[in-house]
């Protein structure tokens, strides 16, 4: 019985040919495209259950299909896991900052990337309703539905992960949030990201909102709050 649908981004024809033998193997539908140009089209057309992503691919780098996809209403709420050769860190935030919700190491086992890529599933599955009202702090507003930030009267851009952020606090404003339970709030429990990810996309999204910045807070000790 096919159980989701996974859309494969990988450039490897051995890779590709490994992952979509054992994902349809274990019930799933399985799409792939082995340029980085094809892809967003084509996951935008097809909405696959979540995204299996290369970083290194011919065309455009995956970094950039993760913020395209991200910045779309109709592709935001696909789920991205990154795979990728690269281990480095600072590779792996970037990717965290532009709204992927986990990321696997080349080479990998395969019976760990089908764990992680069902507790990214389970996960999905189980997140509550998104919040749609307009949220007000200050002169910031907070549009969930257009996925839009306004500073006054002007627009922010900010990237997926930044935007959940900011409606996050906003949503409880004065209330201090922890680095982890930041994080279970925006990705849900149990997800895998260090306390400097959430710590570059605060430094980030205080630079983008300019002077309202100062309206982020850091708790020595604790963590964040938006003061209202």
């Amino acid at each position: 019985m096919i159980k989701h649908h996974i859309f494969i981004v990988e450039d490897e024809p051995d890779i590709a040919d490994l992952l979509s033998y054992n994902l349809t193997r274990e019930g799933y539908k399985v799409d792939v495209v082995n340029r980085g140009d094809l892809a967003v089209g084509e996951i935008t057309r097809l909405k696959p259950s979540l995204v299996l992503l290369d970083l290194m691919l011919p065309g455009m780098g995956g970094i950039e299909i993760c913020r395209l996809l991200k910045a779309k209403p109709e592709t935001a709420g696909i789920p991205i896991i990154m795979v990728t050769a690269r281990g480095d860190e600072t590779d792996i935030v970037v990717g965290l900052e532009m709204g992927a919700e986990d990321y696997i190491v080349k080479p990998f086992s395969i019976k760990v990337l089908l764990a992680r890529l069902q507790t990214v599933l389970r996960r999905h599955d189980l997140a509550p309703v998104v919040i749609t009202e307009i949220v007000k702090v200050h002169d910031i507003t907070i549009d969930p539905g257009r996925h839009e930030v306004l500073g006054g009267k002007k627009p922010v851009e900010l990237t997926a992960s930044e935007f959940q952020l900011l409606h996050f606090l906003a949503l409880r404003p004065n209330w201090v949030f922890t680095r982890e339970q930041i994080v279970d709030g925006i990705k849900g429990q149990d997800y895998v990201v260090t306390d400097r990810a959430v710590d570059v996309q605060m430094v980030s999204l205080r630079r983008k909102l300019g002077k309202r910045g100062a309206y982020i807070e850091t708790v020595r000790g604790v963590g964040y709050r938006l003061k209202e």
